[in-house]
This record gives structure tokens, sequence and C-alpha cells, in this order.
């Protein structure tokens, strides 16, 4: 991309050159990273993005490009991305309020809260089955005709599961919906309403939406889809619970800095983080805990490409027993809707978590590296 249409803030280049020096890293960080960020959006055509860094509680954030497609308005600080799947790390938060709030348990089957499952097949599969996508074999997306949350209760009477709950992962959208969806039932109120009036005030995200309010409308970027039209992303049975999150590169980094540091939060709160973080089973090199996806902190390049990779996304995968839980932890997770990409990761024992944010989708394994890539500088 042309330098006219880049915006690294100087200031965060600096005090992220200062950070690197504190912690040791290689001095050529600052424009390694630039360069890489630049290099991505040129062979993807990414209009704009952000990545932030958070290492011993200092943040920065490095902007670059439009936040609009052929717009001239630069990507800020302040700029508002859809983060997609991400926010399955928001819902299974909620979730785990919920438990830590003593309004359901995890291993509760899921009709025990929702009458209407009763007696159905996924009314007998567990909470925390639903939250890791461990229920039978439930579809990524929902099926056509199925547009609103009423529709997607309807549906999930009728489902039948592929395998037995708690066999098989499969990657879906109506699982944790689902589970976002009970969650709030048991906490008696809606869920929107749970997230911005209770969730993201907890965490100080004060930047952070499920429908952006008119008063922030201009700060909300715009994205490309792959025909090259603008797009947001569209309304949807779930989707508030399954991608619907949009926020900023410094609230998506306090957030993850609540996660590797929850001792501030009110005590249901820091409960419920806690718990998003214990992996309940294991496919390939891939730990699965409530939203998260967990990997010890020393991980291969090519087990985190792999454990993001498509075939995880797309295919039934065996699980097992999830066996020895590192002590180095390192936390992730891509998203991404029509027309934004995005990657976040964390490592407690580093204090390090990185977001990258983009209006455009691209692959993940573009994602992964560039952390990675990041994550190297700090070694």
């Amino acid at each position: 991309m042309t330098r006219r249409l880049r915006t690294l803030h100087h200031a965060a280049g600096m005090a992220l050159a200062g950070l690197l020096a504190a912690s040791g890293a290689r001095a050529s960080e600052p424009a390694a990273i630039d360069a890489s960020v630049c290099a991505l959006m040129a062979e993807h055509a990414i209009p704009g993005m952000a990545v932030g860094l958070s290492k011993d509680g200092q943040v920065t954030i490095l902007t670059y490009g439009v936040a609009r497609p052929g717009g001239r308005e630069p990507v800020t600080a302040d700029t508002i991305f859809e983060i997609g799947s991400i926010s399955k790390t928001f819902t299974a938060t909620l979730g785990a309020y919920a438990q830590a709030s003593g309004t359901l348990s995890l291993d509760d089957p899921a009709g025990r809260h929702l009458p209407a499952l009763d007696g159905h097949p996924i009314g007998a599969a567990r909470l925390v089955d639903l939250a890791t996508y461990a229920a039978g074999g439930l579809p990524l997306q929902f099926p056509d005709g199925v547009s609103s949350d009423a529709d997607a209760i309807a549906w999930a009477e009728k489902w039948t599961p592929r395998e037995p709950a708690g066999t098989v992962r499969q990657y879906s959208n109506p699982s944790i919906g689902l589970f976002g969806y009970v969650a709030a039932q048991a906490l008696g109120e809606d869920f929107q309403t749970l997230m911005q009036d209770h969730l993201f005030p907890a965490f100080q995200l004060k930047n952070t939406f499920i429908t952006v309010p008119q008063a922030r409308e201009g700060a909300y970027a715009k994205g490309v889809a792959r025909n090259g039209r603008t797009v947001r992303v569209n309304p949807g049975a779930l989707d508030a619970e399954a991608y619907g999150v949009k926020t900023t590169a410094g609230d998506l980094l306090a957030f993850l800095n609540a996660q590797m540091d929850p001792s501030a939060l009110p005590d249901a709160w820091r409960q419920a983080v806690e718990t998003t973080h214990i992996p309940h089973y294991r496919t390939g090199p891939m730990r699965q805990a409530l939203g998260w996806e967990v990997y010890p902190a020393d991980v291969p390049l090519d087990d985190l490409m792999s454990g993001n990779g498509t075939p995880m996304a797309l295919e039934l995968q065996p699980i097992e027993p999830v066996g020895d839980i590192p002590a180095d932890l390192l936390l992730n997770k891509t998203g991404s809707t029509a027309g934004f990409g995005a990657y976040a990761v964390a490592i407690p024992s580093k204090r390090l978590a990185i977001v990258i944010l983009a209006n455009r989708s691209y692959p993940n394994a573009e994602r992964v590296k560039l952390a990675y890539e990041i994550i190297d500088g700090f070694r």
C-alpha cells in the first residue's frame, strides 16, 4: 500500500520502541511490524487495520489505512470494528458469570433453563457442551429460513445429533448462540441488555457495543466483502451471541488485559474469567476452553496455524481428554464477518496481548503469522 494511505501514529510507534527496548526485544521490531502490516494490506486489499499491543500493562495502538473502503477518513484508535467470533469469548464470559452468580451450572442440561428444549435431544446436552461446540454436531450456521431467535429455538427442537454429546467437536454459531441465549434466560434479562449494561461496564469497556449507537456511528468502520461491496454484518438468528460485538483495538486490549489479570474485577466476573480459561477437551494441538482456544505459551507456529485452520472450523473433529494443562497458557480466538477480520491473543505469563483488526476478512493463517511475528519480538 502507498504511504499516503498509512496512518501509523508516531507517538504510538515511539511508545512501542521504548516498550520493546525495555523488554529486551529487537530494536527493529516497530519498523518490522509496520512493514508486515503494510505488505499484508497490499496483498489482501485491506482498506484499514488497527494493531494493538499490551505489554506489562503498557498499551500501544498502531493504525493504518482508511475506515471505509474508497474513503479518506483514516483508521484511528477510536475506530470501531466488527470482531466476529471473538464475540464468543464475551458470550462465554456471560455464561460463566451466570454460574458464578448461582443461576446455572455449566453441567446443567440446556432444557432445565429453556423448557422449549426439554424432552428434545438438544435439551439433554449440557450447557458446557453447547459452549464448547460438543453438543453432537450442530452446524456452522443455521440453515436458510432461520432468521430470528424464535426460529432458532424452533429449529433446535427438531435438530437430530450426528453423534452423542461430548464425543465430537463441530465449530458452530448455533451452539454457542444457544448457550448465550440460555445464559441470558437464566439471568432473567435480554442478552444484549446484559452485555451492554453489565458485562461491558464490568470490564470498563466504553467503546464496545452490540448495536453501535447513533452517536458513535461516525466511528464505526465499514468493511469490504469478497465481491468488493461495502458491507456491515447482517442481522441473523442469535447473531449477538455468536458474532455480534463491535469494538475498538483499545477496548479489546482492555478485555485481554483482564484475561491476564482479573484481580481488579468484581468477584463474580473474576471467577467468570478464570472459568473461561479452563480447557474441557483436546482436539489436535488445541485445547478447547469456553470461547477461548488454548495452547502452551511456547506453542510452535505450525500448531497455532493448524488449530486456527479451515478444517478445525468446518469439519467434525474427534476429541479426547484434555490431559495435562500447561502452566503457561496462550489464549487465542479469530473472528470474521463478511467485511471484517480479527484476531486476539494473550499470554498471561508474558503479560503480553495482541489484537489485530481489519475491515476486510482475510485468511486466519495470515493473522496468526503476524501475531506470532510480534510475539517473537518479545522472546
